[in-house]
């Protein structure tokens, strides 16, 4: 099943919230920083005591790691590093699309049941609304065609967001 809810991420009672992560995965601005924030400063801990794939590296654009929740409502938090949008042709959709996948499948390999998303990479990552909108859809939906027992929540924070997904959702 597939959700919509215009709400603030870190409030969501599911099994998983995904974080839409930079390769640090210390935290940042947006949806990252709020997460950090109501999660407390063991998420922190958590995500430092990742092994760093290169120096300042935890997690490469595309791919998912997983830590408990903490302080928040859900269980765990899938972080995800989603793609600096340059121009499109930098394998950009792909990335994105990736992001959708391995969360999914984290998700999955820890027993949840449910999993919120934020849009990811369409804040300081400049990826254009719509397209990743679209991108996330079509995944989601194509990952509920092999587990259709997962509540999948698409959680926006902006109007212009809830309009594109709404649209997208009801088609």
């Amino acid at each position: 099943m597939i959700r919509l809810v215009k709400d603030d991420i870190t409030k969501l009672e599911v099994d998983a919230i995904v974080n839409a992560a930079n390769e640090t995965l210390l935290g940042g601005g947006g949806v990252d920083g709020a997460i950090h924030r109501a999660a407390g400063r063991e998420l922190f801990k958590a995500c430092l005591a990742i092994k760093e794939i290169e120096p300042g590296v935890r997690c490469l654009t595309g791919e998912a790691k997983i830590t408990p929740g903490f302080n928040l409502p859900a269980k765990f938090v899938i972080h995800t590093v989603g793609p600096v949008f340059i121009n499109g042709e930098q394998g950009e959709d792909w990335s994105l699309t990736k992001c959708y996948k391995n969360s999914l499948d984290l998700a999955v390999e820890n027993n949840c049941k449910s999993i919120a998303f934020p849009c990811i990479s369409t804040g300081v990552y400049g990826f254009p609304q719509q397209k990743a909108a679209e991108i996330a859809v079509r995944e989601v939906k194509y990952f509920l065609n092999e587990h259709p027992d997962v509540d999948v929540v698409f959680c926006c924070f902006l109007d212009e967001d809830e309009e594109i997904y709404n649209e997208l959702l009801n088609k």
